[in-house]
């Protein structure tokens, strides 16, 4: 999925669905290095990803949290 178009996904969520959202790409980040480190890793690029998107989400959640008390 491009960028723009998951963020415009992640902007439309709530802050407890981006908290879901957040704790499923760490358990996938988790499994990644897993996999990375017994040699089973077939999609380096994921990684990369599941970071970006990670970060996205840390993002949204920041500014909403500074919107909702402002």
């Amino acid at each position: 999925m491009k960028a723009s178009q998951r963020l415009s996904d992640l902007n439309a969520m709530s802050v407890d669905l981006l908290q879901d959202e957040l704790l499923k790409l760490k358990k996938e980040q988790f499994n990644l290095r897993f996999q990375k480190a017994t040699g089973q890793l077939e999609n380096t690029a994921r990684v990369t990803e599941v970071r970006k998107d990670i970060a996205r989400i840390k993002t949204l959640q920041r500014s909403k949290t500074v919107a909702a008390s402002a």
